[in-house]
């Protein structure tokens, strides 16, 4: 799956295709929402969650290094080497 496809499917078909093929790499919090990054192989999803009210915003899809950098300091390479 590439990243365009990806995109094309409901938020319900992303939150299904991210639990089964994605592997977690990091949180990070953004204006009261807790944000997941995910890797997928080809590109990098985000699941944005709400705690206050237990609802999931968004779920996006994506291949920028510049949402990456957001990320650089809480992902812990070490266990990712592990998981390999």
């Amino acid at each position: 799956m590439n990243l365009y496809q990806f995109n094309t499917y409901s938020v319900a078909a992303r939150l299904e295709i991210i639990w089964e093929h994605g592997s977690l790499l990091a949180y990070r919090c953004r204006r009261g929402y807790r944000i997941a990054l995910y890797n997928l192989g080809s590109f990098f999803a985000e699941i944005w969650y709400n705690p206050e009210n237990e609802y999931i915003a968004l779920v996006r899809g994506f291949q920028s290094n510049k949402v990456l950098e957001t990320y650089v300091p809480k992902i812990d390479l070490k266990r990712m080497l592990e998981e390999m």
